[in-house]
C-alpha cells in the first residue's frame, strides 16, 4: 500500500472489569432479537452492521455495538453489550479493530463470531517512525498491523457480503438462496459505485491525498492515489510538531489544495496542518459510523458523497 506517512495502532487492551462496567456500548444492541425463528446478528460497527443488513435481509435481525456518532475504535461495552454478544446467533466484527470487543469474543462468542478480514484480504503495514510519547515496547507491538478499513474499497467489501452470505448459510441453511441472492445484489451495487469512483478519480490533477488519520490507504490503492494520513492507523495517536511541520511542507511542494478531516475525530490536528500550508479542509468520512450529519442515509450515499469531495479536492475532471 502506498501511504507516505507512518501508520500507529493503539495497543489498547480492554480489562474484563471494564466488560463489567456501564460504559459508552450500544444499549440498544439487544434490541434486534426476532423473537421468531429468525437468526440474531450482532455487528460491531457500522459498515459491518450494513452489510449484514443487505445480505441477511428479512431472515434477520441486525443490530450493531458501536452507538451513532461513538468513534468505532473506542468502543466500550456495557453489561448488555456482553449480554448481546453472548446471545447472538452471529457476531460479525473485525479483529483487532474493537479490542473490547476481540475480549468479549474469545470469553463469550467463541463459536459464533465471524471476522469478515477473513475475507476483506487485510494489508499488512510497515511502520516507519514511532510517534511522540510512544515508549518501545508500544511500537514495536505494532510492527506486521494491518490496515483494517476495507470498506473504502467497495471490492473488498462485496468480497466480504459473498463471504457472510456463506457464513448465513451455516447457521440457516433454508435461507441459502436468500443469502445468494441478496449477496449477489450487494455486488452489483458495489461494483457500479468502484465504476463510479474508477471514472471520477481517474483524471485528478493532485494525487496525493491528505487525511487526518491513515484509514483511506485501500481507497487510494483502488484508485491510484498517495495517501498520507497525519495521524496513523488509530486517530487518536499524536503526530508530533515536527511531523506535523513536515506534512505542511510536502502540502506546500506537492500543490495540494485540500487537506480533509473527518467525521467522528477532532480535526485540530488535520486544522493546523493546513492552516501552517495556507490550504482548505474539507469533510472525508471514513463511514465508520453514520451520525446526522453525514452526507448520506447508508454506506452508498456517503461513498458517493466522498466521491464528490475529492473530485472537488483533488482538481479531477
Amino acid at each position: 500500500m502506498n501511504t507516505w506517512t507512518a501508520r500507529t495502532v493503539t495497543a489498547a487492551t480492554a480489562s474484563a472489569a471494564a466488560l463489567a462496567l456501564a460504559g459508552c456500548g450500544g444499549a440498544d444492541a439487544t434490541a434486534g432479537s426476532t423473537g421468531g425463528d429468525g437468526l440474531t446478528v450482532v455487528a460491531g460497527f457500522y459498515p459491518l452492521e450494513w452489510a449484514a443488513q443487505r445480505v441477511g435481509g428479512d431472515r434477520v435481525a441486525v443490530s450493531s455495538l458501536t452507538p451513532q456518532g461513538a468513534e468505532a475504535h473506542d468502543l466500550e461495552l456495557a453489561p448488555q453489550d456482553v449480554a448481546a454478544v453472548a446471545d447472538a446467533d452471529l457476531l460479525v466484527y473485525l479483529d483487532g479493530f474493537q479490542p473490547a470487543l476481540d475480549e468479549a469474543v474469545q470469553n463469550e462468542a467463541a463459536d459464533t463470531a465471524w471476522d469478515a478480514g477473513q475475507a476483506a484480504d487485510l494489508v499488512p503495514t510497515a511502520e516507519e517512525d514511532a510517534h511522540e510519547g510512544e515508549t518501545a515496547e508500544e511500537h514495536a507491538h505494532e510492527d506486521g498491523a494491518v490496515d483494517p478499513h476495507f470498506w473504502l474499497d467497495p471490492v473488498r467489501l462485496a468480497s466480504v457480503g459473498d463471504a457472510l452470505a456463506d457464513r448465513l448459510t451455516e447457521a440457516d441453511p433454508d435461507g441459502a438462496a436468500t443469502y445468494e441472492q441478496n449477496a449477489a445484489a450487494l455486488r452489483t451495487d458495489l461494483e457500479a459505485l468502484d465504476a463510479e469512483m474508477q471514472a471520477g478519480l481517474a483524471g485528478c490533477a493532485v494525487g496525493t491525498l491528505v487525511t487526518g488519520h491513515d484509514a483511506f490507504g485501500y481507497l487510494g490503492d483502488r484508485y491510484g492515489l498517495e495517501v498520507v494520513g497525519i495521524s496513523g492507523l488509530s486517530p487518536s495517536a499524536e503526530p508530533s510538531p515536527a511531523a506535523q511541520a513536515e506534512i505542511a511542507e510536502l502540502v506546500r511542494e506537492r500543490g495540494i489544495t485540500t487537506v480533509y478531516t473527518e467525521t467522528l475525530v477532532d480535526p485540530a490536528v488535520a486544522e493546523t496542518v493546513a492552516s501552517e500550508a495556507g490550504v482548505r479542509t474539507a469533510v472525508l468520512d471514513p463511514i465508520e459510523g453514520l451520525t446526522d450529519e453525514s452526507a448520506g442515509s447508508d454506506y452508498l450515499e456517503v461513498m458517493r458523497a466522498n466521491l464528490a469531495t475529492l473530485q472537488e479536492g483533488q482538481s479531477c475532471s
